[in-house]
């Protein structure tokens, strides 16, 4: 019996040892089209005249000339050749460079050329067969892919010199890349990507209510656990449990306890307080959590810091325009970092309070207005760096701030927060706090660019997300002027127009003490998803956006792949849908919602209708099973199964996935477990007795 019992035992093992394999290695996406350092491809200035990429490129024209010496100097006399060498240069121009030169993390000279193990294409081997004893100077052909010392640039080879083989030169040359089968053929890149119109609208967004606190964010426990954080503007934290869809439960939490009380130093108001919180990406190993919020310098004199409006940005602090009685820069926007006194040695353990006080000031800055400040803090997915989502620091930016490449207003910047240099180094660096500068920031393209900066020319980015399934997709949402609220797909030293732009439309400014910045001076990067002004509901008078998550949990099989936001005054939301998937090009339609009658709380109306009466929208969050979450001024709603609220889904509860359309659940099982692959993983391999 006892050996019977190990046999399953060492089955059962086996078995969730291949399931946590399958969620760690099955899921290949393909990202937006991004260039090689990261920049969205945008429609160069000047025409090219080498490479001729029409259209969107990764090359301006000081590039393509580069590109034309670099092809000149390999002196190649062979036309056919010349013709092949000169379209792999110019891949460097291709809106998908970033796919075509990644391959086994290593920096590549050439793209990933298309072969018949690649794809059903031969281009590797017709290079082969057309080049191969055909003298090329300055090869781009060098070993050094296969960790051999490059050949001197003033040499001429012929790639047989190089490669003894066909089937060597391709093994390398022509192997797929690291994310998917994308690879170059001698042409664009074009994705064969089909559109399944099949696929219908959600018949309504269905919410039940868990809470009646107001929270204005909600990040979950790095452990894979079902806690999470919630914060209040005053500067108030809580560890809080969420209870299971359908269980009837409402959010454990316990707010006579907060996990972490900055209410002394935080200043609330209208627009203040505890704007954002973020957990270390090893939170659970190191407990380091980081808080953004704002202070007044009058009440708190640590909490000074530098005027961002300074002589740097020709700003003079005595002559802002100020609607109140504040000194200049009275009031401060900080990032500070706290920690937990003792780290957690399981997921089941409770984490103690943490200290109230912070470890250290990682920045902070002196706010001209008291209006369009911003203040998000969330950690990058894959590169593990701090981003810092900052508005123009008043409304109508006067200042010019956010196309200022001098100012941190109007940005999205870009921390190392791992890495903290010495006093010394942070005042001969320049920097506003104890951070460094990741190396892969855009200064190092763009020299007139503050090294903090990751992106510019925004209004007052509110709630940006990283797509869970693809993490290349960085969306936030921008808060507009007079006209239009804007979704955005964020990109490396992408410039998103304000206030040149507001939206699409050019935005003429009341006031402009700052001066102007002119329309041609900048490639602006237009909005993929928002809407006007007029088309709200605006009881309250005005619209201001609140950016959301795509929905890649299977609770709303019809929500998902779809990218949730809503406005403030929470009487609308949308659902934006990528068509095709992977192509940039979104469309949005206004969503119905209702609230489920068996909700946990009772969801009071509005007056009239059969809409929740959510009161103001403040956010979304997201748990670590991937379902959404509404955080309002009158609690705390969760997107449940459409068919609590009588919605209809041709999905929800059906045994088989595989004709479903664009944007719904995959039909893999590993990308079926993905949606709570995190949670499952951490089970899995807590099952097997490994240390996580």
């Amino acid at each position: 019996m006892m050996m019977m019992m190990m046999m399953m035992m060492m089955i059962m093992k086996n078995i969730i040892f291949f399931l946590a394999t399958l969620l760690l290695f099955s899921h290949h996406v393909l990202s937006l089209p991004l260039c090689t350092d990261s920049r969205a491809p945008l429609p160069p200035k000047t025409p090219l005249t080498f490479c001729r990429y029409n259209g969107s490129s990764c090359c301006d024209s000081a590039q393509d000339a580069n590109l034309k010496k670099q092809f000149e100097s390999m002196n190649v006399s062979q036309p056919a050749c010349a013709s092949l060498l000169k379209s792999i240069l110019c891949s460097r121009c291709d809106p998908f460079s970033a796919e075509l030169f990644t391959i086994n993390t290593v920096a590549r000279q050439v793209p990933v050329l298309c072969n018949s193990t690649a794809a059903n294409n031969n281009f590797c081997e017709t290079v082969w067969d057309t080049c191969q004893d055909v003298s090329i100077t300055n090869s781009p052909f060098s070993p050094i892919l296969q960790g051999q010392t490059p050949t001197p640039s003033n040499t001429t080879n012929k790639i047989t010199d190089i490669w003894q083989s066909k089937s060597d030169f391709c093994n390398v040359n022509g192997a797929p890349s690291a994310k998917d089968s994308v690879c170059f053929d001698g042409e664009k890149v074009s994705l064969n990507i089909t559109t399944n119109s099949t696929k219908s609208s959600p018949g309504g967004m269905c919410l039940e209510k868990i809470a009646n606190g107001s929270y204005l964010d909600m990040v979950p426990h790095t452990d894979g656990s079902n806690r999470a954080f919630f914060s209040n503007q005053k500067g108030q934290i809580w560890l809080a449990t969420i209870p299971d869809i359908g269980s009837g439960r409402v959010l454990d939490i316990d707010e006579s306890n907060p996990f972490l009380d900055l209410t002394d130093e935080v200043h609330f108001d209208t627009q203040f307080g505890l704007m954002s919180i973020a957990l270390h990406p090893n939170f659970a190993q190191n407990g380091r959590i980081f808080a953004s919020f704002n202070c007044d310098k009058s009440k708190s004199p640590n909490c000074a810091g530098r005027c961002a409006c300074n002589s740097d940005v020709n700003c003079d602090p005595s002559k802002l325009n100020s609607d109140s009685a504040a000194q200049p820069c009275q009031y401060q926007t900080v990032v500070a970092e706290y920690t937990v006194n003792g780290t957690a040695t399981s997921r089941a353990s409770v984490i103690p309070n943490a200290s109230p006080v912070e470890v250290r000031r990682i920045f902070t800055m002196g706010l001209p207005s008291t209006s369009h400040h911003a203040g998000q803090i969330i950690f990058g997915p894959n590169d593990g760096y701090l981003y810092f989502m900052m508005g123009d620091g008043g409304a109508g930016d006067p200042y010019n701030f956010a196309q200022n490449k001098k100012s941190l207003l109007g940005k999205i910047m870009r921390f190392d927060v791992d890495n903290i240099p010495s006093e010394e180094d942070i005042t001969r660096l320049g920097l506003w706090g104890n951070y460094s500068i990741p190396r892969d920031n855009p200064y190092i393209q763009d020299k007139d660019l503050q090294p903090e900066i990751w992106a510019l020319g925004f209004s007052n980015p509110w709630r940006c997300s990283f797509d869970s399934e693809r993490p290349s997709y960085f969306m936030c949402a921008d808060v507009g002027q007079n006209d239009y609220e804007e979704v955005d797909v964020i990109t490396k030293n992408g410039n998103y127009g304000w206030r040149v732009f507001e939206g699409s439309s050019i935005y003429t400014p009341e006031q402009s003490p700052g001066g102007n910045t002119s329309i041609s001076s900048i490639n602006p990067i237009f909005p993929v998803m928002g809407y006007k002004h007029s088309d709200v509901n605006k009881n309250e008078g005005s619209a201001s956006i609140a950016g959301g998550f795509f929905y890649r949990s299977t609770t709303d099989p019809c929500l998902h792949g779809s990218y949730l936001y809503g406005d403030l005054y929470a009487h609308n939301m949308w659902a934006g849908v990528e068509t095709p998937e992977n192509s940039g090009n979104f469309t949005s339609s206004s969503i119905s919602f209702g609230c489920a009658k068996e909700s946990p709380e009772p969801c009071s109306l509005v007056p009239g209708s059969e809409l929740p009466a959510l009161g103001y929208l403040f956010s979304y969050g997201q748990d670590n099973s991937k379902d959404v979450y509404l955080l309002s001024s009158s609690g705390v709603y969760r997107i449940v199964p459409p068919s609590r609220c009588g919605y209809t889904c041709a999905y929800e509860n059906t045994t088989s996935d595989s004709n479903l359309g664009p944007g719904s659940p995959p039909n893999s099982s590993a990308d079926i477990l993905n949606g709570s692959s995190k949670g499952i993983l951490v089970l899995l391999l807590f099952l097997l007795g490994l240390n996580y």
